[in-house]
C-alpha cells in the first residue's frame, strides 16, 4: 500500500517549486503557516500525508473516500491555521481530528445523497465511481479496502467512542496523549474507552473460536 501513488490528489496543496524538505519542527513550521507560507504547509503535507491518509481509509473503509477526505482534511487545515495554537510538538493529532469531523460531515453528506438517489427514477448507483488506471494498483486497492473493512466489522459491538479510540491507537499507531489531543477527551478517557474496547473484543473473538474448534472436529470426526 505504501508504494503506490496516491497523493495525486493533494497536487494543489504543494508547490510546484522551491519545496523545502526541511527539518524544521511542527511548531516552526506552523508558525510560518499561520503567517500565509504555503511552502512551510506544503513541508507538512509532506510530513504528514501518509499518515493522515492510513487513518481516513482506518475511517471509511474505501480507498477513493479515503484520498477524498485526507483532500479535505489538509483544505480545512490551511483554512483553519488561524485558529490553531500548536501545544504539542507534533500537529498530527491536530490533524486527526479535523480528519475525524470531516468524516462525521462526510457521512452525514453521504446518507443525504444516497437518500436522493433512491429517490430518483433509474438512478445508477455507479455513476461517478472512481476508475484507476491501472489493473494492479485497483487491485491492491481492493485489497486494502477488504483488509480495512474486515478490521472495521470486528468493531461493530463496540460503542463510537470505543471504537474511535481503537482505530486511532491499534489501527494507527497513535499514542494515548495524541488519541486524547485528537477527540478532544482526557488522557484517561481514552485509557479506560481502549481497555473496555480490548475486553469486548477479546470477548467477541471467543465464541468464532469455539465455533471454529467444533468445526473442526465435525470435519475431522467426518474424514475418519
Amino acid at each position: 500500500m505504501e508504494d503506490l501513488a496516491f497523493r495525486e490528489p493533494f497536487a494543489e496543496l504543494r508547490t510546484l517549486q522551491g519545496m523545502r524538505q526541511t527539518g524544521e519542527s511542527d511548531q516552526d513550521l506552523w508558525q510560518e503557516c499561520v503567517a500565509g507560507n504555503a511552502d512551510a504547509f506544503g513541508a507538512l503535507f509532506d510530513r504528514h500525508a501518509d499518515a493522515v491518509f492510513r487513518y481516513c481509509l482506518s475511517r471509511c473503509g474505501s480507498w477513493h473516500d479515503a484520498e477524498e477526505l485526507a483532500s479535505i482534511t489538509f483544505l480545512e487545515a490551511w483554512r483553519q491555521r488561524d485558529r490553531l495554537k500548536l501545544e504539542r510538538d507534533s500537529v498530527l493529532p491536530w490533524l486527526l481530528g479535523v480528519a475525524t469531523n470531516a468524516n462525521r460531515n462526510r457521512a452525514r453528506a453521504a446518507k443525504r445523497h444516497a437518500a436522493f438517489l433512491a429517490r430518483l427514477p433509474h438512478s445508477d448507483s455507479r455513476h461517478g465511481e472512481h476508475e484507476a488506471d491501472h489493473a494492479e494498483a485497483i487491485a491492491s486497492r481492493l485489497d486494502a479496502e477488504r483488509s480495512v473493512r474486515d478490521l472495521l466489522a470486528t468493531t461493530a459491538g463496540l460503542s463510537d467512542g470505543e471504537r474511535d479510540v481503537v482505530i486511532l491507537c491499534l489501527l494507527n499507531g497513535i499514542g494515548q496523549d495524541e488519541a486524547a489531543t485528537t477527540l478532544g477527551i482526557r488522557a484517561g478517557t481514552v485509557k479506560s474507552r481502549l481497555h473496555r474496547a480490548r475486553v469486548k473484543l477479546t470477548a467477541f473473538r471467543r465464541p468464532k473460536e469455539r465455533i471454529e474448534q467444533t468445526d473442526t472436529k465435525i470435519v475431522e470426526t467426518r474424514l475418519s
